[in-house]
């Protein structure tokens, strides 16, 4: 494979991954969202700030932002570019959640990248994220914590993919780097859960994104 495809994808990830969805959405119906709930640019401050319809709607699209360009990468686009190896999938997995997390966009702020990966991930190991988001689903149901079914969820796929994908290194990596990316960002929030101050999930507002 030559230089040319590996860079292209890559750079397709990050552009791709630095689209602002939510806050798009949230503008469209004269919100803010930086301004307004947790003041993230993520589909849940979305949800809290404008309700359960928009708020899916900014979830797919901050998933499909994710899988979109890796399924070009896995598969090549026809006419234009071959499929990439392995590696170039890990780093253009990263780059898109990268994207998404330091938006251009919104002045190298966004999001905390979690719909982004699930995008990422459903494509290269949908087992793996389906013991992500069986996780996430059990944390959020018994607590109403986003935050905590957040960090719990990367954090549970890190040893499942090495027993879902233990012939894949590179799906590994990504799975450990992303999850580490992810839990840094919830940095504030576990520090709010640790002192007993995180906001359960409403729509009504609160810091739990």
């Amino acid at each position: 494979m030559t230089l040319w495809p590996g860079v292209f994808y890559v750079l397709l990830a990050f552009v791709s991954g630095s689209i602002p969805w939510s806050w798009i959405l949230g503008k469209i119906r004269g919100v803010d969202i930086r301004k307004e709930g947790s003041g993230n640019t993520g589909a849940t401050n979305l949800f809290r700030v404008c309700g359960r319809g928009i708020g899916f709607t900014g979830l797919f699209l901050d998933a499909f932002k994710g899988a979109l360009p890796i399924l070009a990468a896995k598969y090549g686009i026809a006419g234009f570019t071959p499929s990439a190896g392995q590696w170039v999938l890990a780093a253009a997995s990263i780059f898109a959640v990268m994207g998404h997390v330091f938006s251009p966009w919104l002045g190298f702020r966004g999001g905390k990248g979690v719909a982004t990966t699930f995008g990422v991930l459903m494509v290269l190991s949908p087992l793996t994220v389906a013991v992500g988001f069986a996780v996430f689903i059990l944390i959020f149901s018994a607590t109403r914590y986003v935050s905590l079914g957040s960090v719990s969820a990367p954090v549970a796929m890190i040893p499942a993919v090495f027993i879902l994908e233990p012939a894949e290194p590179s799906v590994q990596i990504i799975i450990c780097l992303v999850a580490v990316l992810i839990v840094v960002r919830h940095k504030s929030n576990i520090v709010r859960l640790l002192r007993g101050e995180e906001n359960k999930f409403s729509f009504r507002g609160g810091k739990d994104d």
